[in-house]
């Protein structure tokens, strides 16, 4: 965060040592913001490298409703992540992808570009999601905290469209040291619960 000290009017919520699920403890944060608050979404394994973060959240947010830092400009039934179209981990065409990220055990990881940013989105990766708590308030939106680690991304972002939300990638520089723990139990466990919500 200390390349975000001098960010005026900048605030953070950590959950240390956090064993409640990621939408409990985001859904925590939208019902105390104020109506005027841009809410930024952040896993815990983290570098948030852009000193520019408030300037462009603010630009993001005056073109979509709901943004990240990478997503996916469609999505296909049963799909279960942003970037895999199936349960055994195979990445979407490059075409559909949108982003960059960041990966890696220090800060200024090796960037992985995915596609062109800013683009239109139907999914984002949960990583980095950011809103207005106005937007969240006016459409009702919450994380359903049926999802706690694994889905609430996908489970999010659906409700967005759903509301007549838009969603949309732009450039955001960060780190992040996972990269998931994608075909996991509790992950498959998750992804029957999010397949018995959605049904596809």
């Amino acid at each position: 965060m200390h390349r975000l000290r001098r960010a005026p009017g900048l605030g953070a919520r950590l959950a240390f040592e956090n064993r409640r699920g990621l939408s409990e403890v985001y859904n925590e944060s939208i019902c105390n913001a104020r109506d005027a608050d841009s809410l930024v979404f952040v896993h815990d394994d983290v570098w948030l490298e852009d000193y520019f973060l408030c300037d462009r959240v603010a630009e993001g947010l005056r073109a979509f409703d709901v943004i990240g830092v990478a997503g996916n400009r469609r999505r296909l039934p049963r799909q279960p992540s942003w970037a895999f179209v199936n349960t055994g981990l195979a990445w979407d065409d490059p075409a559909h992808l949108s982003g960059s990220v960041a990966h890696g055990p220090h800060p200024f990881g090796v960037v992985n570009h995915f596609g062109p940013t800013p683009a239109a989105c139907e999914l984002l990766d949960g990583v980095f999601l950011a809103t207005s708590a106005a937007t969240l308030k006016r459409s009702g939106l919450l994380f359903d905290t049926r999802f706690s680690f694994h889905f609430y991304d996908l489970d999010f972002c659906r409700t967005a469209r759903k509301l007549g939300l838009s969603l949309g990638t732009w450039p955001v520089c960060i780190t992040h040291q996972s990269r998931g723990a994608f075909g996991s139990p509790q992950w498959a466990e998750m992804y029957r619960a999010y397949l018995d919500k959605w049904g596809d």
